[in-house]
């Protein structure tokens, strides 16, 4: 797969954004090209590693998670061995959706999801500031969602 992509390789990735359940068919349509060369591309896609995987996106009101916390998490030591421990452990848990490294005060930002506030509460107490290496917790909740949906501006990079 070429450094840069093309055009079709990027109306691929942004119909398959859209809608990752498209058959290679339909997909072709959408994008002008035939089957073959579309599926062609698309594994090439995947095996360059542009596209990591799909999924459903799931409603979390709906399947009972109606918090979403933003919690920055202060390491207590900054060194590769600590931080590699901390790493670790927050993958192992299903309900940090996600984690970041941030700049400025704090060491990690996470995206928490969690039943209510009473059951936040006890994570965050229990799990969270329980983590090897962990200083100090600062929590923001989500109050609504404006935007959410995640996909990507494709052709901007």
């Amino acid at each position: 797969m070429p450094e840069t992509l093309d055009s079709y390789d990027l109306a691929i990735l942004q119909q398959l954004q859209a809608d990752g359940r498209l058959t290679n068919t339909e997909l072709a349509q959408r994008v002008g090209l035939s089957a073959a060369p579309c599926w062609r591309r698309v594994r090439a896609l995947e095996q360059a590693g542009y596209i990591r995987g799909y999924r459903a996106e799931i409603d979390r009101h709906k399947i009972g998670l109606g918090v979403l916390a933003f919690v920055r998490l202060d390491a207590a030591q900054v060194n590769a061995t600590e931080l590699r421990r901390l790493e670790t452990a927050i993958r192992a848990i299903p309900e940090i959706v996600s984690c970041h490294y941030i700049s400025g005060a704090g060491t990690f930002e996470l995206q928490v999801v969690g039943r209510d506030l009473e059951q936040f509460s006890r994570f965050a107490r229990e799990v969270l500031i329980q983590l090897p290496n962990v200083k100090d917790l600062h929590t923001s909740f989500s109050l609504g969602e404006v935007k959410a949906d995640g996909a990507l501006p494709i052709g901007l990079g």
